[in-house]
């Protein structure tokens, strides 16, 4: 059996070689490694995979979610409403343009925001809602677009972890993450479902004039050279990052496809397992299984990483403290207790390997072991 990894970077890149060294050689050669002819001809693609109007690439996805706000030019003070249960970066951006971070529990089955509290954590000073699509799969976002449109709010869809799942609508229309909202974003980094060979990100919108404005803050404000109509930032994707997306771009569907395969694997040998619940697929949204999280019960979950860790199985905790616990956003002044769906998921949750190179054998050996630490 080949060696467990958590996520198979090489594996993937050996099956497109030939591409991809193509691609980068083309780069090399020409010698175009700042806004190469290749980053507008990703961005296209990406543009015409999505079904968006603009997609405006920049150098990683924190930088997306941070260039996304400030293109909205709000205001210290604001107050910008996510969930506590995700990566750093969503609130990191918020708290650095002076803005405030407010919570909003999450669904103990999907992980994402839990769109019954969200209404109730509207004020007269909320600007932004930032839903995070997690692990694979969107938000309720009919829920909280109507909540966005009767309140007048803008919607920063953070798609880092699910860049080609479909939402689909109660009358059966599909969109893609990222496209529902204001402006959507997202991170390339390498383990993402589609991963750059370093860091890279992009953000997608309908809005033109909004398109606009994008551009101009990821380069400095600057729309004519060198007159500076905004203040903005240095945020650009590499030309050699982004011929590596336009290769990965072709066969993103198809890497979907096996992560969903592998999750269907883990689904049937796991289901029904004491104190085990394997991932909930919500029927409004794709997933795409940039995580395979299980919930592990009756404080068994530190346990069972440790049994699979020394059969040489890899597994992560996404996340192991929730934000409004973190030192540093003690200032938001929020307490244990205040969002108790986030605070159980992060003593329960341990994500298994997932990636588009996993083989029967590998799922087999990691699902036994599981079997054998509940038996």
């Amino acid at each position: 059996m080949k060696e467990i990894k958590m996520v198979d970077l090489y594996g993937q890149y050996s099956r497109i070689k030939e591409e991809i060294d193509k691609a980068l050689q083309n780069v090399i050669e020409t010698t175009a490694f700042i806004k190469g002819p290749e980053v507008k001809s990703f961005e296209n693609a990406l543009s015409n995979y999505l079904g968006a109007a603009r997609v405006i690439s920049c150098a990683n996805g924190t930088d997306a979610l941070q260039i996304a706000l400030m293109a909205l030019e709000l205001k210290p003070g604001d107050e910008i409403i996510t969930t506590p249960f995700t990566f750093v970066a969503t609130v990191e951006v918020v708290k650095l343009l002076g803005l405030k971070p407010v919570f909003v529990d999450i669904e103990a089955g999907s992980f994402n925001m839990d769109t019954e509290k969200l209404e109730s954590a509207i004020t007269p000073k909320t600007k932004a809602i930032v839903p995070v699509h997690l692990f694979g799969q969107c938000s309720n976002m009919e829920k909280i677009l109507s909540l966005a449109k009767k309140h007048g709010l803008y919607v920063i869809e953070d798609a880092a972890q699910s860049l080609g799942a479909d939402y689909i609508f109660a009358d059966s229309h599909r969109r893609k993450s990222g496209t529902m909202g204001t402006i959507g974003c997202t991170s390339f980094f390498p383990s993402k479902n589609l991963g750059a060979f370093g860091d890279g990100g992009a953000l997608f919108t309908n809005d033109l004039a909004i398109a606009e404005k994008l551009s101009a803050v990821v380069n400095h404000g600057m729309i004519k050279r060198y007159h500076y109509d905004y203040v903005g930032v240095n945020s650009r994707l590499d030309t050699l990052q982004a011929a590596i997306l336009s290769v990965k771009l072709k066969y993103l569907d198809e890497f979907n496809t096996a992560r969903r395969t592998a999750a269907d694997f883990y689904d049937n040998a796991l289901m029904g397992l004491h104190n085990i619940s394997i991932p909930v697929r919500m029927k409004y949204s794709d997933h795409i299984f940039h995580q395979y999280t299980l919930r592990v019960k009756q404080g068994q979950r530190d346990a069972l990483k440790t049994a699979l860790e020394k059969a040489s199985v890899p597994c992560m905790i996404y996340y192991p403290l929730p934000l409004h616990l973190q030192k540093a956003y003690a200032d938001l002044a929020y307490k244990k207790g205040d969002f108790p769906v986030a605070e159980k998921a992060c003593g329960e949750v341990l994500s298994l390997p997932m990636h588009t190179e996993l083989d029967e054998e590998q799922q087999h050996f990691i699902t036994e072991r599981i079997i054998e630490f509940v038996n």
